[in-house]
């Protein structure tokens, strides 16, 4: 199984396998022992043993670790989890008014906005055809409409920009 390990703010990539830990091109033989009735570990990797602690955080797979007296703030996801929550930071990340794309293939019906109009996020502004359905397609974030691509009657493809909004 794969992980993507952060420790303080570096990333590894762990793989947990028959052969042992792999971390990036090394492979290392590793054991885990917890002691009886403590929050302590004792991690062996090869033939140094490590006294470990560690204290969940709070988001899923973060972790302090105290290991050997030394202070470690580590988070280890699977790589599924990892690419999820990577993405959804850069989503976060990225601020400002989006532009309305079209979602699939079809044939713009009406168009709510004109430029210099102030939308908010959720509002609908282009309704299109699509497979013999109506969609009304909305703002993904609030801004004033700076360009109107679409007009009725249009054909569009997926991808083109209807409607481009600035803050």
């Amino acid at each position: 199984m794969k992980y993507a390990v952060d420790v303080n703010g570096e990333r590894f990539e762990v793989t947990l396998g028959p052969d042992g830990l792999r971390v990036g091109d090394e492979v290392l033989h590793c054991h885990l022992a917890d002691v009886e009735g403590t929050p302590v570990h004792l991690v062996t990797i090869g033939r140094a043993v490590h006294r470990v602690v560690a204290r969940r955080g709070g988001t899923r797979g973060a972790y302090t670790l105290w290991i050997d007296g030394h202070r470690f703030e580590a988070e280890a996801l699977d790589e599924r989890t990892r690419t999820i929550r990577d993405l959804t930071a850069s989503a976060a990340r990225e601020s400002g008014p989006k532009p309305l794309l079209a979602p699939m293939p079809g044939l713009i019906v009406r168009v709510h906005v004109q430029p210099g109009d102030r939308v908010e996020a959720g509002q609908g502004l282009v309704v299109m055809e699509a497979m013999k359905m109506e969609n009304e397609l909305r703002a993904l974030s609030a801004g004033t409409v700076l360009t109107v691509r679409a007009s009725a009657g249009m054909a569009v493809e997926k991808g083109s920009i209807l409607v481009e909004l600035g803050a």
